[in-house]
């Protein structure tokens, strides 16, 4: 009796470089944009997506306070929020007219019709869902964020999910955070877009 023998599996870098492929031919010159709220981990998973799909990365707050050569509080203490996000704004719409990269963006960006619309022409949105007691450990271990400075920060982060999932949820793909080692979050990430793409391809597809 003879068995048929089965064919080799891709190896994990095989798989890995048709995962990119799928992506960079999904986006099609697009950028990736994260979304979310601080703490969900735009910034740390930016920087492994990016270098995974071989992009560059920018971080936008990085970008206002090279901009503004001030920091993010202190332009909220001398500005306010409301010129802080103008010049949020601004800054966005520059970086989404540049070459194709890993955006990584301030909780509030999204919240903007003008940046949205903006997104949606020039870049592939992806919201990182993350729960309340995730993103308040996180958040806690970083202080002096602007918008939490008041005796409540908890209270604030819960009443900004609130406000902000429902706009979040927009977006074009959605992943849910979960306390996991940066790089095993990011393959979780880089898996769910490759899907994306490969079940809008299937959806698109039309018989000759």
């Amino acid at each position: 009796m003879t068995t048929q023998s089965q064919p080799n599996e891709a190896s994990p870098a095989a798989q890995a470089e048709a995962a990119r492929q799928a992506i960079l031919k999904g986006l099609d010159g697009r950028h990736i944009v994260l979304v979310g709220l601080m703490g969900a981990g735009k910034t740390a998973m930016g920087r492994v997506i990016a270098s995974r799909l071989g992009l560059p990365f920018v971080d936008s707050d990085d970008e206002i306070e090279t901009a503004s050569t001030m920091a993010i509080a202190d332009l909220f203490e001398s500005y306010g929020e409301s010129e802080f996000r103008d010049l949020e704004r601004r800054v966005i719409a520059r970086l989404l007219g540049e070459q194709q990269r890993v955006v990584s963006l301030g909780g509030g960006a999204f919240i903007n019709d003008e940046t949205r619309a903006a997104i949606g022409a020039g870049g592939f949105s992806i919201w990182i869902d993350a729960d309340l007691d995730l993103l308040f450990a996180r958040v806690s271990r970083k202080p002096g964020r602007p918008l939490l400075q008041n005796p409540d920060p908890r209270g604030t982060l819960a009443r900004l999910m609130d406000e902000r999932y429902p706009i979040y949820a927009q977006a074009d793909l959605r992943v849910c955070s979960e306390d996991l080692p940066r790089d095993a979050m990011a393959a979780k990430m880089i898996e769910a877009m490759a899907g994306h793409f490969s079940e809008t391809k299937e959806s698109t597809y039309e018989p000759e």
